[in-house]
């Protein structure tokens, strides 16, 4: 199994990237099979949340769009009108790196050469670095270009920008007039002012993606990229009640029957006059009613400005809130970002699920052997001693074997007091004890310490066959941890066991002999 040395790495990469980068990258494997996909399906529940809105959405007779996440600054100016500074302050600005001059003197020649000793292409470097700046070579493939055109290895390229020409890492963005969306309806805009062109009225459109707010900072209700669900109504003749009774029918279909509509005293402008409205939903566990959406009329002056003669009315639901009321969150960070805000919590079954066979049998036959040796071990673990049992004596992998289990000091049993001790797992603590010492209503495994023992003797069994080996002794006295009988838990729930100031105790006497002899 390969585990990066982590600290090394970051270390050596201090000193020589190219060259780390270069060594790390053998502890890939190029070739084998080594692994295989697990049933490890999850659904997150947002995605199933905008799953259900974009079916309910068709369901209603909407056509489904892709509406663009970058908008000129200009349609922002044309639909909000002098409220326009305002919503920029909010609304993040693209930004672009200039393309530097990039100059070749003696003394970046010099430096070039402890890189590439026999370097004699300053011509074709300064081609390739005009081409670069006119925008005729492409950023992602300038690497490429210099290593296909100069004929030099792909950490020469790379070193060469980093070591010979700093102009590379003093460029600072350089900001546009292109913005993220704050609102679909950014878009709306210029997409119904086509649409108009391209097919009878009403136009109805929806459209699910996300939008960009530059927030003052992330909280339980806010963060800088959220999911809406937004669609547009373009017709002749439609009114505010029947835009509000269209919402009326979403919510019904997602499962909320009393939604309450509340005229916002302050009209945004792209809305008409009086027509912005919110729309609110009370969270069944805690009484709270919740701001989910907002919709209205929008304003003639902004359609005017794209030559569209008809009303239109939009409105959009915030599925994050959406997702809070249906779930219970409070937190709409832990929500969206579990493995940033939620603290790790694993169950007691996964707990029970992450306890794994260190080495375990590959064949028919070695899967068969495991289980004779359990249930010998089982019908004679109280033997008195000295004595020997024969497990198995017969034809295994074309040779004969025989296999006991025994133990020669006297007046003891066959079998330590701990060996068929069960593995559980209750309040997150892993236990190994006797049928009768287990906490009540544990979470079980599939393990006891025999079976992982057997797994064990098999695999050694195996290993000896197809190495030429005669014999196989395997001796285990005191269990302190999952390892002295063949079982590894997984390391990230071992972190959470021990960060929870829970136990992994596994303690007991097993005093297990098990030999076999190959012929």
């Amino acid at each position: 199994m390969v585990k990066f040395d982590t600290k090394k790495i970051k270390e050596q990469a201090k000193e020589d990237y190219e060259k780390t980068w270069l060594e790390s990258s053998r502890q890939i494997e190029k070739e084998g099979k080594f692994f295989n996909l697990l049933d490890k399906r999850k659904e997150h529940d947002l995605f199933d949340l905008i799953v259900k809105v974009r079916k309910i959405l068709l369901e209603l007779g909407f056509t489904e769009v892709i509406v663009p996440s970058i908008v000129q600054k200009q349609d922002v100016q044309k639909q909000y009108g002098p409220e326009a500074p305002i919503i920029l302050d909010r609304i993040y600005f693209l930004a672009g790196l200039e393309r530097p001059d990039i100059g070749i003197n003696k003394r970046k020649i010099q430096e070039i050469k402890k890189i590439i000793p026999d370097f004699n292409q300053v011509e074709k470097l300064q081609e390739i670095f005009r081409g670069y700046k006119k925008g005729k070579i492409k950023s992602d493939d300038l690497i490429e270009t210099l290593v296909k055109e100069l004929g030099i290895r792909e950490e020469q390229a790379t070193e060469i920008f980093s070591k010979v020409f700093p102009e590379f890492k003093k460029l600072k963005p350089i900001p546009s007039q292109l913005t993220l969306r704050s609102h679909t309806t950014s878009l709306w805009f210029p997409i119904l002012a086509e649409m108009q062109k391209r097919g009878a009225l009403p136009i109805q459109l929806f459209s699910i993606g996300e939008k960009f707010r530059r927030e003052q900072k992330l909280d339980p209700t806010h963060l800088y990229e959220s999911w809406t669900a937004s669609f547009v109504i373009m017709t002749e003749e439609i009114s505010l009640e029947d835009g509000k009774q269209i919402v009326k029918d979403f919510f019904s279909k997602l499962g909320f029957d009393e939604i309450k509509f509340v005229i916002k005293e302050t009209t945004s402008k792209y809305y008409a006059f009086q027509t912005d409205f919110e729309v609110f939903v009370k969270n069944s566990k805690t009484g709270e009613e919740i701001e989910v959406g907002n919709g209205g009329f929008y304003n003639p002056i902004a359609l005017s400005n794209y030559d569209i003669p008809y009303s239109v009315f939009n409105f959009g639901a915030g599925l994050e809130r959406i997702l809070m009321i249906k779930t219970g969150a409070k937190d709409i960070r832990k929500l969206v970002y579990p493995y940033f805000y939620e603290k790790v919590e694993f169950s007691d079954f996964e707990i029970a699920n992450s306890i794994k066979l260190i080495k375990e049998p590959e064949t028919g036959e070695g899967k068969a052997l495991v289980s004779l040796i359990i249930k010998s071990a089982i019908e004679h673990a109280n033997d008195a001693t000295p004595t020997e049992v024969t497990v198995y004596e017969k034809e295994f992998l074309n040779k004969k074997i025989e296999v006991k289990l025994f133990k020669e000091e006297a007046n003891k049993k066959l079998l330590g007091p701990a060996a068929l001790n069960s593995i559980v797992v209750k309040d997150s603590n892993i236990i190994g004890a006797i049928p009768s010492q287990l906490p009540e209503n544990p979470t079980r495994t599939d393990f006891t310490y025999i079976h992982g023992i057997a797994n064990l003797v098999a695999y050694e069994i195996e290993k000896a066959i197809d190495e030429g080996k005669g014999e196989v002794l395997i001796e285990i006295k005191d269990a302190k941890s999952l390892t002295d009988v063949n079982l590894q838990i997984e390391e990230v729930t071992r972190r959470y066991i021990e960060s929870s100031n829970k136990k992994i105790d596994i303690r007991g006497p097993v005093f297990v002999w098990i030999k076999t002899i190959i012929s």
